[in-house]
């Protein structure tokens, strides 16, 4: 097993969901997510709720259906803000798009907290993350050893304008810079299973000596079991977050190995942080909730067991 960078600060226990805050009431955090659709973001719900539960405050999770309404999620960002939250927890679609609904935040001095993903500005007062570029680097490493080092290999990554999408395609691409004898012949972005299979297999056929594939999150990933499955095809895939979907392909070989994140301590660290901020702490600017990577044989060790979800 080879352990990654692992979360020390955010551990915890479950909690309450409230739509308002009023005086003399338990403070109020407003958390928003960038999706329903993925096991992925309620295991950050349950994170989220552990935590408020042990802080003494109260909590709305919420975010769009799936991880392509930006403007859905805006929405929710304007709806949260007219409730007057003690607190912004916020896990955003676009790197930039949704500035202006989250100035209202910080003109407010409503701190904010970047989970997940975090935003091409210094509004929040910390984000808990993965460090993704690191992680999909770990996952390029395990792909290439399981090539021979050598060959074509490719990427299905989850979205062009989320950081954690702009990272893993960084950390991935970066490292196979690394290995001179390996080629990336094709990139392409999906975060649905449908759209990810559908997309794969058209890599397949457009590169028949492909020998690899990184998939960038559970969607893609569930994808890439599914396209394998669909066609025979022999081709290594390294996938990324967990689920019962992606860890049944991992057993049946259909996958060789993914990264998994720590989404409960993220959802911990993101309502953590706010509880802090009120109360006068001063936090890192970037707080690093860990990641492994996991296979058919290590899937059972405590710790990789601790931060896999279905």
């Amino acid at each position: 097993m080879k352990k990654l960078l692992a979360s020390a600060a955010v551990l915890a226990a479950v909690s309450a969901f409230s739509s308002t805050a009023y005086a003399g009431e338990a403070p109020y955090y407003a958390v928003i997510a960038k999706g329903f659709s993925h096991q992925f973001w309620q295991a950050v719900k349950l994170g989220a709720e552990t935590q408020a539960k042990a802080d003494g405050v109260t909590i709305t999770f919420e975010g769009p259906n799936t991880e392509a309404e930006i403007d859905k999620q805006i929405d929710i960002l304007n709806a949260a803000f007219a409730k007057k939250p003690a607190g912004l927890a916020f896990a955003a679609l676009d790197t930039k798009a949704e500035d202006k609904a989250l100035k209202q935040f910080a003109d407010a001095k409503i701190p904010i907290v970047a989970f997940d993903s975090g935003v091409a500005n210094d509004m929040p007062v910390t984000t808990c993350t993965t460090d993704n570029v690191a992680a999909a680097a770990e996952a390029a490493k395990q792909l290439a050893a399981a090539i021979g080092d050598e060959g074509e290999v490719a990427a299905e990554i989850h979205d062009q304008t989320s950081a954690t999408g702009i990272g893993r395609r960084k950390g991935f691409e970066d490292e196979m810079a690394k290995h001179p004898k390996i080629k990336i012949v094709d990139v392409k972005f999906a975060n649905e299973a449908g759209k990810a299979a559908d997309d794969i297999k058209a890599m397949m056929t457009a590169h028949p000596n492909l020998k690899g594939i990184f998939a960038s999150n559970e969607g893609a990933a569930v994808g890439l079991g599914i396209a394998k499955k669909e066609t025979g095809s022999k081709v290594v895939g390294i996938g990324f977050d967990s689920g019962k979907k992606q860890k049944d392909a991992i057993n049946a070989g259909l996958l060789l190995g993914s990264i998994t994140q720590n989404p409960v301590g993220i959802g911990q660290c993101a309502v953590a942080s706010l509880t802090k901020t009120l109360k006068g702490e001063k936090l890192a600017k970037v707080i690093d909730t860990g990641f492994y990577y996991y296979n058919k044989d290590n899937m059972g060790d405590a710790k990789i067991a601790a931060v896999l979800y279905d």
